[in-house]
């Protein structure tokens, strides 16, 4: 498998339905500085660009005035990478340095997920850059009380596009603000108003960007750092919260519980992400998954403050917070019988 920041970022774009995923789509098509970008669309699907950009996505790839390519997806997620893939290999379509999916309105994310993370051809040559949901300010609270569909979107998601923020009450948005924590204490929020967003700063940091990845750790740290949500009454029981250890962790013990906990219940773990102090690791060592799958670790060259304990923020559902804790807190201290394992908070 190839370095990970030299592989080939896959962003997906996702939310319920008038959610503003066109709007979104829109500007990265027409964003001078998101050239070298290729787009995969639902043909069936409604689109709805304006007529100048993309009438009818046809068999063959639509290379737009600013350098992004244009796809329809007509098979299966990973038929159509893999034939962008070799297309860009042959010199068939330019050099493209990042992927946008853009799923339908009623999309669950997992699967292309799990796609891109777990398919032999495609794991060697692209990596999943960051999953960006659209919620809609005036219905979002609604639909994320009657439809599965909207939960699930926004608690994979890492960020959280608020849009119409200009038509809703800020009571309203407030009260939508504190949904989404509950669902998803890391993703960063960002609001905006008729129709304004910058797609750039979206899809340029991750956590294996060299030039991004200290700005997605100041979110992860300072989602972290606020008080867990308590409990909600979504049907789903989907929640976030954070961990933290303050002694080193035994890589092993860890690698054995997150293999256990993951073989056990990934269908109810839909992401993981963590900054971990482990034993005789002089720097912090990062950790992303998305439910049976976890990304590689990656090293950070050094601790982005005084700090050194292990933070690690789950979004789960229908699970205890307090039982992995306690499940993980027994392993590491079955590795170190001798090192006092700290608290857990």
């Amino acid at each position: 498998m190839g370095e990970f920041s030299q592989q080939t970022p896959i962003n997906i774009i996702t939310g319920f339905l008038g959610s503003g995923k066109t709007t979104l789509l829109k500007g990265l098509l027409t964003a001078p500085n998101l050239t070298d970008t290729a787009v995969l669309i639902n043909e069936f699907g409604t689109v709805g660009l304006d007529h100048e950009l993309v009438q009818n996505v046809t068999e063959s790839t639509l290379l737009l005035d600013n350098g992004c390519l244009c796809c329809a997806i007509r098979g299966d997620l990973q038929g159509a990478l893999r034939d962008l893939l070799s297309r860009r290999q042959s010199g068939q379509v330019p050099h493209f340095k990042r992927v946008v999916i853009e799923t339908s309105g009623l999309a669950d994310p997992a699967p292309i997920a799990y796609t891109l993370l777990a398919e032999p051809v495609l794991q060697h040559h692209f990596r999943l850059g960051g999953i960006i949901t659209t919620v809609d300010a005036v219905n979002g609270g609604e639909q994320l009380r009657r439809f599965p569909e909207s939960v699930k979107q926004v608690a994979m998601a890492d960020r959280l596009i608020v849009t119409k923020t200009d038509l809703a009450e800020p009571e309203q948005i407030g009260v939508l603000h504190g949904s989404l924590r509950r669902l998803n204490k890391s993703a960063q929020i960002i609001e905006v108003a008729e129709g304004e967003i910058q797609p750039a700063a979206l899809l340029t940091d991750d956590m294996y960007d060299d030039e991004g990845r200290s700005r997605e750790i100041e979110h992860w740290l300072a989602a972290e750092a606020g008080a867990d949500a308590l409990a909600h009454d979504h049907a789903d029981d989907i929640h976030s919260f954070a961990l933290s250890y303050p002694a080193p962790l035994d890589w092993s013990a860890f690698s054995i519980w997150m293999s256990m906990l993951l073989h056990r219940h990934g269908n109810n773990v839909l992401r993981i992400k963590g900054l971990l102090n482990v034993a005789g690791v002089p720097t912090p060592v990062l950790i992303n998954g998305v439910q049976h799958i976890v990304h590689p670790p990656s090293h950070l060259p050094a601790w982005p403050s005084e700090n050194r304990q292990s933070r690690i923020i789950f979004i789960v559902r229908g699970m205890d917070r307090v039982a992995i804790k306690t499940s993980l807190a027994v392993f590491n201290k079955l590795a170190n019988p001798d090192v006092a394992p700290g608290r857990a908070a």
